[in-house]
């Protein structure tokens, strides 16, 4: 008879498949438990601050990354990061059942950066960066444009540092 494996057992994947192990590291270093300071900006400029946590996890057999951001009072999401090797670029999928808001978008390398670019549910142009990138930290900055891309608005900016085990070893390892 067949074993079963539960549900979180076929989600998670112990590391990046290995056809496409190196483009994986582009998001491959995030892997872990992180804290974050975050500030959200509100269309009338001002401005609400809080304190959350983000986890990042190999799923679906090494081919993807899904990761969960808990900002109480704010939001509790999920994002899907799936590379894509005839694009040579990454789908993100971001979903946040609290406030019914989705985005989709494209993710690849720009310089030092991780900008990833797309649209939300609503239609508004998103652009979502992950930038001051160090092995244990990193500044992710949300803007949105209401006019095509000819300006873009500052809508959250979330300080994040490595907390918990150091797995860097083992994403290295790959």
């Amino acid at each position: 008879m067949a074993q079963h494996r539960s549900f979180l057992d076929a989600l998670h994947a112990d590391g990046p498949a290995a056809d496409r192990a190196d483009p994986m590291a582009l998001y491959g270093w995030l892997i872990g438990d992180w804290e974050m300071d975050a500030v959200i900006h509100a269309p009338d400029g001002s401005k609400r601050t809080g304190h959350g946590e983000i986890h990042f996890a190999w799923v679906l057999e090494g081919r993807a990354i899904q990761d969960v951001w808990i900002l109480p009072g704010g939001f509790y999401g999920s994002t899907l990061r799936v590379y894509d090797p005839g694009l040579d670029a990454w789908h993100i999928l971001w979903s946040d059942p609290t406030k019914q808001y989705y985005a989709r978008q494209l993710g690849r390398c720009l310089g030092k950066d991780i900008v990833q670019e797309g649209t939300s549910s609503a239609g508004d142009m998103t652009r979502w960066k992950f930038t001051d990138i160090t092995p244990d930290s990193f500044l992710w900055l949300g803007e949105h444009s209401l006019d095509d891309g000819r300006s873009w608005q500052l809508q959250a900016e979330f300080r994040a540092r490595r907390i918990g085990q150091d797995i860097r070893k083992e994403v290295n390892r790959v």
